[in-house]
C-alpha cells in the first residue's frame, strides 16, 4: 500500500479514493481467485452427459424432501437475492469519486466481484429446479420483480456509504449461507450443505475486501467516514432484496415473511445483526480511531453505545410463530 497522503483535505472523497486506487488494482488478488482456481457450478451438480444422471437426480431429491419447510423458503429468498446481481452490478457502477476507467482498480473490482458472486446465484437456482419442490415460475416472477423493482439501501452514491453497507451485507449473506448449509446437513442434504458452504466462503472473503477499503480510508478521512457508519446505522442496513414480491403481492410482503422464516429457523436474527455491528465496530476499531472532530467523536459514540441499545430491543422481539405459505413451494 502507498504511504499515507499527508495533504487530502477532510471530507475530501474523490482525494480518499484515488487514494485507494492502487489498492484496489495491486492488493484484491487477497480477496479474490483465479478464475481456473475457483469452483464452478457443475462442480457440484447431476451432470446430463453422465449414465447416472437421473440417479444423481432422484438422490438429490430424495435429500431435499427432508428439508424444513422455512429452510426451503429460506433457500428460495437466498437464490433470488443472488439472482439480482444485475442490481447489485449496476449499483456498484454508480458509486461517485471513483475512478471508472474499464482499467482502473474500482472497474476491475466490481467486475471480478460480479464473476465470482454470478456463480451463486447460477448453483442455487439449478438445485432448487432439480429438487421439484420448487413451483418454478413463481420463483422466476419474483426474481423478475426483484431486478425490476431494484432497492432504496440509503447509500446514495457515496463511497464511503457503499463500502459500509456491502462490509455489513457481506457478512450478513456469509451468515445466513453458513446456517443454511448447517441446518441441510443436519437434515440430510449434504449435496446443498456443501453448496452454501463454498457461497459462505465467498461472501467472507469479498467482506474482508470491503471492509479492507473502509480501514483505508478511515486513516485519511476519520471523521466523515465515521459519521458515514453512523448514517447508515441510524437508518438501519436493510437487505438488498427487501422489495422482494410474490406473483400479485404488493412490494416488500414476500420479503417480511421469508425474514420471519430466517428468524424462527434462526438462520439470520436480530441478533446476527448486532453481532455484525459490533465486528465491524472492532475490525474498524472505532474505539481507538484518533482525529476526529465533533461531529465524528458524537458519531463513535453514538456507533459504541449502538449495540447494547439493540440488543435490549431485540429481547423484547416477538417472531409470528405461524408459518407463511409461499407461492414458491409446491404444497
Amino acid at each position: 500500500m502507498q504511504e499515507l497522503p499527508l495533504n487530502i483535505p477532510e471530507g475530501s472523497r474523490k482525494e480518499v479514493m484515488a487514494y485507494l486506487e492502487p489498492f484496489m488494482l495491486n492488493e484484491m488478488s487477497e480477496y479474490l481467485k483465479p478464475v481456473e482456481e475457483m469452483w464452478q457450478p457443475a462442480d457440484f451438480l447431476p451432470d446430463a452427459s453422465r449414465d447416472t444422471f437421473f440417479e444423481e437426480v432422484r438422490d438429490l431429491q430424495e435429500s431435499a424432501k427432508e428439508l424444513p419447510y422455512d429452510l426451503v423458503a429460506v433457500l428460495i429468498g437466498d437464490t433470488i437475492t443472488e439472482e439480482a446481481l444485475p442490481t447489485y452490478e449496476s449499483w456498484l457502477t454508480m458509486v461517485e469519486d471513483v475512478e471508472k476507467n474499464e482499467q482502473g482498480g474500482w472497474m476491475k473490482w466490481v467486475r471480478a466481484w460480479t464473476a465470482e458472486e454470478n456463480r451463486h446465484g447460477d448453483l442455487l437456482n439449478k438445485y432448487l429446479y432439480l429438487s421439484g419442490r420448487i413451483d418454478m415460475r413463481q420463483f422466476e416472477i419474483s426474481t423478475q420483480y426483484l431486478i425490476q423493482d431494484g432497492f432504496d439501501i440509503g447509500t446514495g452514491a457515496d463511497p464511503y456509504r457503499n463500502f459500509i453497507y456491502t462490509s455489513f451485507q457481506e457478512l450478513a449473506t456469509n451468515v445466513s449461507h453458513r446456517r443454511v448449509a448447517g441446518i441441510s446437513k443436519k437434515s440430510g442434504d449434504k449435496l446443498l450443505a456443501k453448496m452454501c458452504g463454498v457461497i459462505a466462503a465467498d461472501e467472507a472473503r469479498h467482506a474482508k475486501a470491503y471492509m479492507s477499503f473502509i480501514t483505508h480510508a478511515m486513516k485519511v478521512d476519520p471523521s466523515e467516514v465515521m459519521i458515514a457508519f453512523e448514517d447508515m446505522m441510524r437508518k438501519k442496513i436493510v437487505m438488498p432484496a427487501h422489495f422482494m414480491r410474490e406473483a400479485g403481492e404488493p412490494q416488500g410482503e414476500a420479503f417480511a415473511h421469508f425474514s420471519d422464516a430466517a428468524q424462527r429457523i434462526e438462520v439470520y436474527t436480530a441478533l446476527d445483526y448486532i453481532d455484525i455491528l459490533r465486528e465491524l465496530n472492532g475490525e474498524w476499531a472505532i474505539d481507538k480511531v484518533t482525529d476526529l472532530n465533533e461531529k465524528g467523536e458524537k458519531a463513535r459514540d453514538y456507533l459504541m453505545k449502538l449495540p447494547d441499545r439493540l440488543t435490549r430491543l431485540a429481547e423484547r422481539t416477538k417472531i409470528p410463530e405461524m408459518q407463511y405459505k409461499f407461492k414458491w413451494i409446491h404444497g
